[in-house]
């Protein structure tokens, strides 16, 4: 880890598309911009657009350029394996997807309670360690979705753990659910260095309401992605940042604030804290869009986008939303939210451990009324 230059990292699960695979083109140059400025880290995963992500870097960052110009980061999924002897030759897949010959930090996915008791039936965390051993991987991490008490047994069980990845914005914070700010300390309680996924929570921080925009324009700085990402960036400990980029113009803008990375002074602080209470009283779906929920649905509701209209009529209240929820669940044959069957291997899927099921219930309830 010490080879990486700056505290902020591409994020590779958003990537530039087009025509239902990755814009290469446009992928190589955001890759360019982003060596040329200094930053050199990159995150992916196996699952990230059905692996289309693994096979990208390779086109467009691992071919082109030598090893030692980027940290690559790669996870172990359960979506994955179902025993122990599944492992290696998964791994070995990334290896040659990503088309390198180690990784700099390899990480255990998605780990919550549920998830680690997998793990652990698997020996998942002990065959992770023989690769490190034998030099597949440098660094040996978990990417954390639960409550803080799990990851303090967690990282008890295994000190081995060098690095934690949470979600952690502004919004999640002491939201209940999610628990930021625990698992922040609990990761400075055993001394391990943070990296942070979803500062923008799936770009909901970016797309603000009206009343949270104008409070942040008032500041007469910069853009609602730039105090997201610099309030995570600011805290003690924080190693790296993640932003998932899709096109040219987010990079340009990242890179504009982040290279010269200065934290948040107390009257952004100040701001921020008002857009929280702002969130807070709308209750909105907090839903990333991660869309780890979709893969496994029998019928193929396309959730997130759904609960992103759910959002839209709370914010604006208008038939703009109405009109798109048609949209969505008409496009590619999917499914309304009524049509739910209610097998629950969503809710198993999603790292923000939402109620999807009842969701659904609610969105049907909105919007099919007629």
């Amino acid at each position: 880890m010490e080879r990486i230059k700056k505290n902020f990292g591409f994020g590779c699960m958003r990537l530039p598309m087009k025509d239902g695979e990755v814009d290469t083109v446009e992928f190589s140059r955001m890759v360019d911009a982003f060596l040329e400025n200094g930053f050199n880290y990159f995150d992916t995963a196996h699952g990230y657009l059905g692996g289309k992500s693994e096979t990208a870097l390779k086109t467009c960052l691992t071919s082109r350029y030598p090893r030692d110009r980027f940290i690559l980061t790669d996870k172990l999924t359960n979506f994955f394996f179902q025993k122990q002897e599944d492992i290696r030759p998964f791994f070995e897949s990334q290896l040659e997807a990503c088309g390198v010959d180690y990784f700099d930090i390899y990480l255990m996915h998605a780990q919550g309670a549920d998830n680690f008791a997998f793990f652990k039936k698997c020996r998942a965390y002990e065959t992770a360690l023989e690769l490190m051993a034998e030099g597949k991987f440098r660094h040996f991490g978990i990417s954390f979705h639960d409550r803080a008490e799990v990851l303090e047994q967690i990282l008890t069980e295994y000190p081995q753990i060098e690095v934690v990845q949470i979600q952690f914005n502004y919004v999640d914070y002491d939201d209940p659910a999610v628990e930021s700010r625990k698992c922040y300390e609990v990761c400075r309680k055993f001394g391990k260095p943070v990296i942070v996924m979803e500062p923008v929570k799936g770009g909901n921080l970016v797309n603000l309401p009206e009343s949270a925009k104008a409070v942040l324009d008032k500041l007469h700085g910069g853009s609602p992605a730039s105090y997201a990402i610099r309030f995570a960036a600011g805290f003690e400990g924080v190693m790296m940042v993640l932003s998932g980029m899709s096109d040219m113009a987010q990079m340009e803008e990242n890179i504009g604030f982040m290279k010269d990375f200065r934290p948040l002074s107390e009257k952004e602080l100040d701001a921020v804290k008002e857009v929280q209470e702002i969130f807070s009283s709308m209750n909105l779906i907090p839903c990333t869009s991660c869309r780890y929920c979709v893969a496994g649905c029998p019928k193929q509701i396309s959730i997130p986008d759904l609960f992103a209209v759910m959002n839209t009529k709370q914010i604006y209240h208008d038939w703009n939303a109405d009109y798109y929820y048609n949209v969505v669940h008409t496009g590619g044959g999917k499914a309304k939210a009524s049509e739910c069957i209610k097998c629950g291997k969503c809710e198993k899927a999603c790292p923000q451990h939402l109620q999807i099921r009842k969701l659904l219930v609610d969105v049907a309830a909105e919007f099919e009324k007629k």
